[in-house]
């Protein structure tokens, strides 16, 4: 049984057995939708683009696609699998017209973004008030990891090109709020790129922290309580001068190519200053020692106080070694 509430019908179970539902799995996902009110936000993000006397309201159709890719669908006419269940997803647009708003909303380009994002950013903020002391910010602070990933493309797709390990497809950069060892990253954004984008594009790595930030509760844009991850990719002049820069004041964590000038000063640092390791649960790491390297004359370029510390550790069985590795631990 269901009456309607919001863009989405309310469906009550029963056990009597009378009427059964395929993809009842993903009603979850719609009462969550409810009770955040993002089905409402974002129906009135998207309202510039509803023509009068139209039908179906755009969030819905939005939102009833990403229904459909949660359900496994990787195309706009596996919408269809909500079509077929009226009573739990309410009515649903047809092909033709999914196709003319998604068209719509990508000829507004930068103005349909941002339109939903801030009604993402919106939702996020309630939904972290409402977790409570489950959200990733509740101690107030919250980590940002920033890493690029490849996604493989089996036809000539958009931007679809030759990537750095031979493969075909698109390098998107992809930005994740960690929940800690007990949960799994939250994304919050994702900067498309070709194939062929570099790894450490400084501007990239900008653009998508910037993404990133506006997804974050006013109070964490900036200042030392959100800290921003990444691994050598972001290790750049230019990304690392925009994190410090003067009014921002970001916490960040990246990674370093390891120079000829590092190795050379990781050589000289004694043995009684390696300390272990220890894993972010406070438990020690196995095999794994850190240092802190002060006296390198290259720290003179980058930004005042930054430090950098090294790790040596047990490479794992079968590992290749490298020329800065060091009596047979893995230098990172």
């Amino acid at each position: 049984m269901s009456k309607r509430i919001g863009l989405y019908p309310r469906v009550r179970v029963e056990g009597s057995g009378n009427r059964a539902v395929s993809q009842a799995g993903v009603v979850l996902m719609v009462e969550t939708v409810r009770k955040v009110g993002l089905d409402t936000t974002i129906s009135a993000a998207l309202t510039p683009w509803r023509k009068p006397r139209t039908v179906h309201d755009p969030g819905k159709i939005l939102l009833d696609v990403a229904l459909a890719v949660a359900l496994g669908g990787d195309c706009l006419a596996d919408i269809g699998m909500l079509r077929a269940e009226p009573a739990v997803f309410g009515s649903v647009a047809s092909d033709p017209t999914v196709s003319r708003l998604v068209d719509a909303l990508a000829a507004s380009g930068a103005k349909a973004l941002a339109a939903i994002r801030d009604a993402r950013s919106e939702v996020r903020s309630r939904v972290w008030e409402l977790a409570g002391g489950g959200s990733p910010a509740a101690d107030g602070q919250v980590i940002v990891d920033i890493d690029g990933v490849l996604v493989l493309a089996h036809s000539e797709k958009q931007d679809a090109t030759a990537t750095w390990k031979k493969t075909f497809g698109h390098h998107p950069l992809v930005a994740f709020v960690d929940h800690g060892p007990a949960g799994s990253g939250e994304p919050v954004a994702a900067l498309l790129r070709p194939g062929n984008a570099g790894s450490n594009t400084a501007s990239d790595h900008i653009a998508t922290a910037q993404l990133a930030l506006a997804q974050m509760p006013k109070h964490l844009r900036r200042g030392r309580q959100t800290l921003i991850r990444t691994d050598s990719a972001g290790g750049t002049h230019a990304f690392l001068d925009w994190l410090s820069r003067p009014g921002r004041w970001l916490s960040y964590s990246v990674g370093m190519t390891i120079t000829d000038a590092i190795h050379q000063a990781v050589l000289k640092i004694p043995k009684k200053a390696w300390t272990p390791a220890y894993e972010a649960g406070d438990t020690e790491r196995p095999g794994a020692w850190v240092a802190e390297i002060t006296d390198m004359p290259d720290l003179s370029t980058w930004p005042k106080g930054m430090w950098l510390v090294v790790r040596k550790e047990r490479p794992h069985p079968g590992a290749q070694l490298r020329f800065t590795d060091l009596d047979g631990l893995r230098l990172t």
